[in-house]
């Protein structure tokens, strides 16, 4: 327990010094944003920060903090270090840099962004793969509350009536103005998710479980090793691609950019505050790595959910913890839609006030999604979770770029690079390694994983002297 109350201490310390860094180096001021400059009522329409961190913080969370941070802890409790270390250092960082840096493009997606920044090539790879990844993104959230429904009403066995129904809502969610159901719902909703969290904490505490104190040990039953599958296992709560893809839905609210660390680096802090809970309390209602893992492969991450929440706070408690669990992907899935909608009207300049463009998106990326959702939801999950951390590694190389340009003292990019580099490894390591990759062994993967973080790295080294890529002019990023 121990460890757990220091993890959210580091927490909060990284909120209050770090985050003020990342704040600094980025210079917020008070320009007029593009909610007031652009306002249309749809898209673009100012929120007060309050409401919008609690839209940030629904938007970015999903089961992301909850499913990842389960299967995490299967790897044992060096997964808090990840958590804790991987969202104040990266996975904040990454959100807020992707936030304000959209909300100075008028609330440009993390495609055209690349573009400005990293050049032709990169934007139209990037449409490509973040479309790509929220597709994935929003068929996901749709399976998991589906099969959570199902199994929690009398109709059992019909989860595809329940997945036409989310569709359904997914439709609406897309379509209709942010301020109508997502700004309205979601502070419903995070109180939901807050509370869910903390009735789980609770249960944890109170309930006479044990938390493992953090070890480096790799503890996982079948002998995953850390590195890599760890950080590609827990996304979001560490460190997500997929929040790039929501910040510049919440640049286009944001009222001052004073309000950006709150917003952006803050509800990246509390999602992992989720994360770690759920990998405490997974951890702990299980008693051990095997049993978590057995629980997991046997129930489903949707199950074993039920399960501890079950076990832990009773049918009344467990309620609260329930909702909130299919709450939670229904509020990322709508938004993941709705982000690509946003992008491939970007790509085919679709003005999105009149509702007929909206449809003209909206409707084939739903088709393509109900398609989707009749794959294996653990292939599913697997290709989401190394995409997603690609994005988040291409994500940050962008703003590392754009920090270069803007000349936030010599060396303030490294906020954005060390973290970029870090998950070049990752992601390289990763897709060489997996069996969903081409499966090579550690002796390959490990040292290529290593050459390309080093390449990488050495590639800012020169763009930090040039001031510019090295295929940009100097003067091409004004």
């Amino acid at each position: 327990m121990i460890s757990l109350i220091a993890c959210f201490g580091v927490l909060i310390i990284g909120y209050l010094t770090y985050g003020r860094l990342v704040d600094r180096t980025f210079g917020p001021d008070d320009r007029v944003t593009p909610a007031n400059r652009l306002t249309d009522g749809v898209d673009y329409v100012p929120m007060k920060g309050w409401r919008l961190f609690l839209v940030q913080l629904l938007n970015i969370a999903g089961t992301g903090p909850i499913f990842g941070p389960l299967m995490g802890a299967c790897f044992g409790p060096v997964v808090f270090l990840w958590i804790v270390f991987g969202s104040v250092l990266g996975g904040a960082v990454h959100d807020y840099m992707v936030g304000m840096i959209s909300e100075r493009h008028d609330g440009k997606s993390i495609a055209e962004l690349s573009g400005i920044y990293l050049g032709g090539g990169a934007k139209w790879g990037m449409r490509l793969f973040s479309v790509l990844l929220l597709l994935l993104t929003g068929t996901v959230f749709v399976n998991s509350p589906a099969a959570l429904i199902d199994r929690l009403t009398p109709m059992q066995n019909d989860t595809q009536i329940w997945v036409v129904v989310i569709l359904a809502y997914y439709v609406l969610a897309t379509l209709l103005p942010i301020d109508k159901i997502i700004g309205k719902l979601y502070p419903v909703f995070g109180v939901v998710l807050i509370a869910m969290a903390a009735g789980i904490l609770g249960g944890t505490v109170f309930g006479g479980y044990r938390v493992p104190e953090i070890s480096l040990a790799n503890l996982h039953p079948e002998g995953l090793p850390v590195w890599p599958y760890m950080f590609v296992t827990v996304a979001c709560g560490a460190i997500s691609g997929f929040h790039a893809t929501q910040s510049p839905m919440a640049s286009k609210c944001i009222t001052s950019e004073r309000q950006g660390r709150r917003i952006f680096y803050g509800a990246m802090l509390a999602e992992s505050v989720i994360a770690l809970i759920w990998a405490a309390g997974g951890a702990a209602f299980y008693g051990a790595t095997g049993g978590l893992n057995s629980a997991l492969s046997t129930l489903g991450q949707s199950g074993t959910v039920y399960d501890i929440s079950m076990g832990m706070l009773g049918p009344v408690g467990a309620v609260l913890a329930i909702i909130g669990v299919i709450a939670c992907p229904i509020t990322s899935g709508d938004t993941a839609f709705r982000s690509a909608r946003l992008i491939l009207a970007e790509m085919f300049h679709l003005d999105q006030k009149p509702i007929k463009n909206r449809l003209l998106v909206t409707l084939p990326l739903l088709g393509v999604a109900a398609v989707l959702t009749q794959l294996d939801f653990n292939v599913l999950w697997r290709y989401f979770s190394w995409s997603n951390q690609t994005l988040a590694m291409i994500s940050l190389w962008v703003a590392t770029a754009y920090l270069i340009k803007a000349g936030r003292t010599r060396y303030g990019s490294l906020v954005t690079a060390l973290p970029a580099t870090f998950m070049s490894a990752v992601s390289l390591t990763y897709i060489l390694m997996a069996k969903e990759g081409l499966s090579l062994g550690a002796a390959v993967a490990y040292p290529a994983g290593a050459v390309f973080a080093a390449a990488m790295f050495a590639l800012y080294m020169c763009a930090l002297r040039r001031g510019s890529l090295p295929w940009q002019r100097p003067d091409s990023l004004a």
